[in-house]
């Protein structure tokens, strides 16, 4: 190879160099944003520091991955890489005790048992009850299983890199297609009417975490209630649309 041609070679390389770094820096915020609201399914010794290493190694996995004749925007694609190495990082976590499994499976299997004999989703004090637990109790197993009860909407929304998020496109009546893309129209109809026959604050915490993708800190604030109370909320919520849709499986 010729001197010039090495020297092509090597300016090339560190533009493409200069060119990674700049999108390593670009999407810092974006990688910082979704590892703060993802960190409330990280156990209490860990914190969103420790999932933005991982969403940068999905960045750089996007970048040598992306193909632009077959991918969408790369922006979409890279999001979903990077939200991807995140969840697959808590999943590979497997921090959560046996015992909490175990419990959750219980109350998962309360909650499908409840809403078959009544008709309608549980109140807390009748899953307590059933439980025979206080809803002192219940409340205290919900908050230490925030993050045991996993994905279920969330991960409907990361099956297509450009896909969208699911509870704005159950409020999107004019443009039903890109659901469809995500799940057939059965399961798309059990997790609208699911959705529906959530509590009023169950479905504003959804909205909010989900389309309007606030942190759950930020949904505390807004809401005049603790974080804690708003993981409370969001696992009740996950647990009610699994028990809907396991009953209408």
């Amino acid at each position: 190879m010729s001197k010039t041609a090495v020297s092509r070679e090597r300016r090339s390389g560190s533009k493409h160099e200069a060119g990674r770094e700049q999108l390593i820096k670009e999407f810092a915020h974006v990688i910082r944003a979704m590892a703060h609201r993802l960190a409330f399914r990280l156990p209490a010794y860990l914190d969103a520091e420790d999932l933005i290493s991982v969403g940068t190694i999905g960045l750089m996995d996007a970048m040598d991955k992306y193909d632009p004749t077959r991918e969408a925007k790369f922006k979409t694609y890279a999001e979903f890489r990077i939200r991807g190495a995140m969840l697959d990082e808590i999943r590979s976590m497997d921090w959560i005790p046996r015992s909490v499994h175990e419990r959750i499976g219980l109350l998962q299997k309360t909650h499908t048992e409840l809403l078959s004999r009544l008709g309608r989703p549980p109140s807390d004090e009748e899953v307590a009850a059933e439980l025979k637990m206080s809803l002192e109790e219940l409340d205290e197993f919900l908050t230490r299983a925030r993050g045991a009860v996993m994905i279920s909407i969330d991960d409907l929304s990361l099956q297509e890199p450009d896909g969208h998020k699911v509870v704005k496109m159950l409020a999107d009546t004019h443009n039903p297609d890109p659901l469809s893309m995500l799940v057939n129209e059965r399961e798309r109809e059990l997790i609208a009417g699911a959705i529906q026959l959530l509590p009023e604050k169950e479905r504003l915490v959804l909205t909010l975490y989900y389309y309007e993708e606030l942190t759950m800190k930020e949904i505390g604030e807004l809401l005049k209630v603790t974080e804690s109370r708003v993981c409370q909320i969001h696992t009740k919520a996950i647990l009610r649309l699994k028990a809907a849709l396991h009953q209408g499986g």
